[in-house]
């Protein structure tokens, strides 16, 4: 007997699993059972799964009958006609959705030619099987399986125009690009998703040399003038907030300007630039660790007897500031209460961001680099009609990673750009090479793509032809500004006494054992031991028992708290986290001795 597990209980047991999910199947074709079910029947266990939970991925193919799809050219005259709808395809069992589980019993036709008797199924479209953002690259066949999975991962991280309301939104960091543009390249399903109301790149010129060893290791040579121009400026814009927030006891924050004498005060310089409510005012410049919302908060943990006590000295200072290393205008201020009855003051911050050195890119192709140079646009190479590159990319970048689809997007690029037109080349259905050479010939141009090019400073020709056309490039968010950060000294944490970590936090940049191991290689023996030692300490320790000493500070005495007072105890050098150590030891009863002795 099979088990039968309907969304993972157990319901029962059938003597010919096959036959009762076929059955199944045919009630569900039919319409005498929802069409969001799934059976399936897994061999291997010998068992038969029933789906109808949410959440599950599944995917419309066409139902295949004895190698014949039924979704014959009559329904398809009814579809163009309107006569028909896609419900009207699942009622009658032409179309289905499968999911993961009953996929695994589906033999899946890609194209009509390709099916035969052992077929249950026929995708709609080829490009189907992939995701959506695979979807948006075009030519993705030609490429190697592990580039179009970069590319598609970097479409999500593009910073385009994702909602047109940005400006009535408090999103809590987004970005915006100024000038985005629809790909010159596109698929089947640009237009469904209208990519259009919401690009997430530019197209630019990209010209395929290597620049004076500027573009090694994919670094990108961007033209000076066109980023002038606004090529790739974009907006970030954050989002700070402050809430009054009501403790018991009936004391509460107060948003305002903090008065000399409270716990924390800044100085008088800190709170010039905020109104007299202590909100800074739009488009005021800030910089980094600067107080956008001025803030006084009662002292926490009070005792009994101190909750009376009011004044000056019972307040401590908590504004809210600008993020440490951030810089920026302040955008939009909105004043508004929590559902608590609390106000709530939320600052939006924005900063331009123009490319520089460092900033990422990438093609829709996984190709991607950082800026290595900019490079003012009459030092650039340039073609006999004054074509200057906006991108100069290095041709070492392609045989490695085997992305042909980027050279098959970039002639058609250049054709569509030429010829004013959109080109479809959706993945499995793309446009023919032989299509594009041929309209570039039509125009003037060689088949190929290649070109005369000339030095930009010398004005010499370069012995060989250039390939140059256009691409559709996108701006990553991983932005130089936003990453770039070190420090001398500056804040530890209160547990292990070591540097805080992160770039907000003003945080300690680590040392591994492989820098440790280029310090010694080096011989800047003393800068590792300046590194190896964020954390050292003092610790008085018991000669006799090896146990941590007491300091008494009114007494002013070390003692043991073994031994007491007339005993030896040493100072020892250590880590303070060995000392942390050493203590959780003791609260789990574990007696760590210290063996001290005279050096």
């Amino acid at each position: 007997m099979t088990n039968v597990f309907l969304d993972g209980e157990f319901i029962g047991t059938v003597d010919n699993p096959k036959e009762f999910v076929e059955e199944l199947r045919k009630l569900r074709r039919e319409g005498k059972i929802s069409n969001q079910i799934n059976v399936a029947y897994r061999e291997f266990a010998d068992e038969v799964v029933i789906l109808t939970d949410s959440g599950r991925i599944r995917h419309p193919v066409i139902v295949v009958e004895n190698g014949k799809p039924k979704l014959t050219d009559e329904w398809i005259k009814k579809l163009e006609n309107g006569e028909a709808t896609f419900e009207d395809l699942i009622k009658n069992g032409i179309i289905e959705y499968l999911d993961a589980e009953e996929e695994e019993n589906a033999f899946i036709a890609l194209r009509e030619d390709e099916l035969t008797p052992e077929h249950t199924h026929l995708e709609i479209d080829p490009s189907i099987i992939l995701g959506l953002s695979a979807s948006l690259i075009p030519y993705a066949e030609f490429n190697r399986g592990d580039r179009v999975n970069y590319g598609a991962k970097m479409g999500g991280q593009a910073i385009g125009m994702f909602s047109i309301n940005y400006r009535k939104r408090v999103d809590t960091k987004c970005n915006i690009l100024l000038y985005p543009q629809s790909p010159l390249v596109q698929t089947y399903t640009h237009p469904v998703i209208r990519y259009d109301k919401h690009p997430g790149g530019v197209n630019v010129t990209i010209a395929f040399i290597p620049f004076l060893g500027f573009n090694m290791e994919d670094a990108l040579v961007f033209n000076k003038s066109a980023i002038e121009r606004g090529l790739f400026w974009s907006y970030m814009f954050r989002t700070y907030e402050a809430e009054q927030k009501r403790y018991m006891g009936g004391q509460e924050d107060i948003i305002g300007i903090p008065k000399p004498g409270i716990r924390g005060y800044a100085g008088e310089d800190a709170y010039k630039h905020l109104d007299e409510d202590g909100i800074v005012p739009p488009e005021t410049y800030v910089n980094s660790d600067q107080v956008l919302v001025g803030r006084i908060s009662p002292l926490r943990f009070l005792g009994s007897m101190d909750q009376f006590i009011t004044g000056i000295e019972n307040i401590r200072e908590s504004s809210i500031r600008l993020r440490h290393g951030d810089k920026g205008i302040v955008d939009r201020v909105f004043i508004t209460e929590t559902a608590d009855g609390t106000m709530l003051v939320k600052v939006i911050v924005r900063d331009l961001k123009i490319p520089e050195i460092g900033d990422k890119f990438a093609s829709r192709h996984g190709q991607k680099g950082v800026i290595g140079l900019i490079v003012p646009q009459e030092d650039l190479p340039f073609t006999p009609d004054g074509i200057i590159p906006d991108i100069v990319f290095n041709p070492h970048g392609i045989p490695s990673r085997m992305t042909m689809g980027q050279l098959l997007e970039i002639i058609a690029g250049k054709l569509a750009a030429l010829s004013g037109k959109i080109i479809y080349s959706p993945p499995f259905t793309p446009k023919p090479e032989k299509e594009v050479r041929e309209g570039l010939n039509n125009l003037g141009y060689r088949d190929d793509g290649r070109e005369v090019m000339y030095e930009g400073r010398s004005g010499r020709m370069f012995k060989r032809l250039i390939f140059i056309g256009s691409s559709f490039y996108q701006k990553l968010d991983h932005l130089v500004s936003n990453k770039i950060h070190a420090r001398a000294r500056g804040p530890v944490t209160l547990l292990t006494r070591q540097p805080t970590e992160g770039r907000s936090k003003e945080g300690g940049l680590r040392l591994g054992e492989m820098e440790k191991d280029c310090l010694i290689a080096f011989g800047a023996v003393v800068t590792l031991k300046e590194r190896f030692d964020s954390d050292r300490t003092k610790i008085p320790v018991c000669a006799e028992c090896g146990m941590t000493a007491i300091y008494d500070k009114i007494r002013k005495k070390y003692y043991c708290p073994i031994h007491g007072e007339n005993v030896k105890i040493v100072e020892v050098e250590m880590s303070y986290a060995f000392k942390l150590m050493l203590d959780e030891l003791k609260s789990m009863g574990i007696y760590p001795k210290l063996v001290v002795e005279e050096i």
